[in-house]
């Protein structure tokens, strides 16, 4: 796939899955839902407040009655209730709607009706589309995971996999991303990175073809491994980069966005169900885009 459209295309052959929003009553997020819901891809429940959520219905000239209500003042009291909804059987997708992330991911951890399995890791998972790339890139982790381990490294690994496979890509190319393609304990993302790769190479981590590490440039531009004289089937034509932290792959996510305009969309994995976790600011393009790929990943 090259581009998010095809996503949205791919779910509309699938049956609506039923999406709750928490604290659901801001522009964007409402604009979102009811697009996607316009679409044929879900049905929704908003869990915010009634008298916001009108107003905002108003605002955008869309009838209330397209959502299920649960009127609740409160933003924290919001998400929890949304989370308790889907732990309760009564939804496929959760998504964040204007209530901080501290709040959101407290509602989605709360050890008595969260959504995380015993000892599961929860990623933050982002499909970028970009004009100065070929096709679209599935990245981890840039929002969640402060430095992962190579436990941890691990799961994203595997969740990247699943997502990739999601949309349409049999067997993902992932790049182990480091600043250099040498093995060094100077650098211990690149000790990681070789542990990933021959892991993959004896079966250990299945379903992908995995090299590390591998710098950006020789992760993504053909020109690059050309001139540096690299051989490997994913330099160049990477569908997934591993970062080696949340620095990395925060700067990397805002860059993209910021300076070359790129569209994504992004959600949390390793969740009972996906989660869409975009910024308050995010347009409500993005937001569709995120909810078509929980959908799918659902």
């Amino acid at each position: 796939m090259e581009k998010l459209d095809k996503i949205v295309e791919r779910v509309k052959g699938l049956p609506n899955k039923k999406l709750i929003a928490a604290n659901g009553v801001d522009s964007h997020t409402i604009e979102a839902i009811h697009e996607a819901m316009e679409l044929g891809l879900i049905d929704a429940t908003l869990v915010g407040d009634k008298n916001k959520i009108a107003e905002t219905c108003k605002e955008l000239g869309i009838s209330i009655d397209h959502f299920e209500i649960i009127d609740i003042k409160d933003p924290q009291q919001a998400a929890n209730i949304a989370v308790k909804q889907i732990s309760e059987g009564k939804g496929d997708l959760l998504m964040k709607g204007l209530v901080s992330t501290d709040q959101y991911m407290r509602a989605i951890l709360n050890k008595e009706y969260g959504l995380v399995p015993p000892k599961g890791l929860l990623t933050h998972i982002t499909v970028i589309e970009t004009q100065n790339y070929h096709k679209l890139l599935t990245v981890s982790d840039v929002a969640i995971i402060p430095n992962p381990d190579l436990r941890q490294k691990i799961v994203i690994t595997n969740l990247l996999i699943k997502t990739a496979q999601k949309i349409g890509v049999e067997k993902p190319k992932i790049s182990v991303v480091s600043a250099a393609e040498m093995v060094t304990d100077a650098m211990p993302s690149t000790l990681d990175a070789a542990i990933l790769s021959k892991m993959a190479e004896r079966g250990q981590i299945k379903g992908a073809i995995i090299e590390g590490p591998l710098s950006l440039d020789l992760s993504v531009d053909m020109e690059s491994v050309q001139i540096k004289g690299m051989k490997s089937e994913v330099a160049g034509d990477a569908d997934c980069l591993l970062f080696p932290n949340i620095e990395a792959g925060n700067v990397f996510y805002k860059t993209v966005t910021k300076f070359a305009k790129s569209e994504v969309a992004a959600f949390v994995a390793g969740a009972k169900v996906p989660c869409v976790l975009s910024s308050r600011g995010d347009s409500a393009k993005t937001k569709m885009y995120s909810i078509a790929l929980a959908a799918l990943v659902s």
